[in-house]
């Protein structure tokens, strides 16, 4: 399975009158007694309900909010008290705005307030992002760890240094035995690892690595984009990140510039199956190539460099 339009709708521009005008399907999974999985237009979204009321995890981009929130009626017609953001990109936080603007309290790292409260630029999408409005903004932020502990259970937000970004986190729920990965697991597709906001190839490993801590043989992952995972689909992911981090590592070993370690294809044996849905072999291969670097901004090779016009 191959998650065009939630990547699509990934870099594209969210408040577009096509996007607001197009219908969304969007399809749930019961994971537990109490916690769903809501796929749609955007990233995955998490949600817990029960007996203390509605929350959820993420919010798709900004056009489809109504569309989400009738997706959420479904399941639940409790109002949300609670959205957790796990980073601050865009089709995650589309729905801050709204949400935020009708008294829900918006949770997320330290980081993410403060790059939603200034103008964001992104080489590598070739976009300015302006600062968010105060209805879209967290008003509760944490720096490690948060927990709520709402509808008989406890749920636990991770952070993650310079993963996906600078800001994001992993919620776990125990009980319920569920991890939200947001965008530190892409599944069945490369990666987007946003060097411009502090993300790196190391920080995706370590995300994947404490995950899996806390996994057991019957976990469900939700990932930030991509079907529902499995235990081993994680560890799966986990392995071929380490493997093209250690690819690249050993080009750079041997004094290759990035046009060069590209050229070598490191990621070859993953190519067809992950580099054709969104994010290329090469845009990947410089992601992990300028982490290693620790070059803190996408910064593709140039045209000179690879003998293109």
């Amino acid at each position: 399975m191959r998650p065009l339009l939630f990547i699509i709708l990934l870099v594209a521009v969210v408040n577009s009158a096509t996007a607001q005008d197009k219908k969304v399907e969007f399809t749930s999974f019961q994971l537990s007694e109490t916690v769903y999985m809501l796929k749609g237009s955007g990233g995955n979204v998490g949600i817990s309900t029960g007996q203390d009321g509605l929350y959820i995890i993420d919010d798709q981009v900004r056009p489809v909010t109504s569309q989400l929130l009738q997706a959420i009626q479904k399941i639940s017609d409790s109002p949300i008290r609670f959205v957790i953001n796990t980073h601050y990109h865009g089709d995650h936080v589309g729905g801050n705005e709204a949400i935020g603007g009708t008294g829900t309290v918006i949770i997320a790292h330290d980081n993410i307030r403060k790059r939603m409260s200034s103008e964001q630029v992104s080489i590598f999408r070739n976009s300015t992002t302006p600062a968010y409005t105060k209805e879209a903004l967290p008003v509760m932020t944490f720096n490690d760890q948060m927990s709520l502990h709402l509808n008989g259970e406890t749920a636990t937000a991770y952070y993650v240094a310079n993963g996906h970004t600078d800001g994001d986190s992993i919620i776990h729920f125990p009980a319920s035995n569920v991890i939200h990965m947001g965008d530190m697991y892409f599944n069945g597709l490369y990666p987007y690892v946003d060097l411009d906001a502090g993300g790196s190839i190391q920080g995706m490993i370590t995300a994947a690595d404490l995950a899996l801590t806390m996994a057991d043989e019957s976990t469900h992952i939700i990932p930030g984009h991509g079907p529902l995972a499995t235990v081993e689909e994680l560890k799966t992911y986990r392995d071929f990140l380490k493997k093209a981090r250690a690819n690249v590592q050993t080009l750079i070993d041997q004094h290759m510039t990035l046009a060069q370690v590209i050229a070598a294809k490191p990621t070859v044996q993953w190519d067809e199956e992950l580099g054709k849905t969104w994010i290329t072999p090469a845009q990947f291969v410089t992601f992990i190539y300028n982490s290693l670097k620790a070059i803190h901004h996408y910064t593709p090779a140039t045209a000179a460099e690879t003998g293109t016009k």
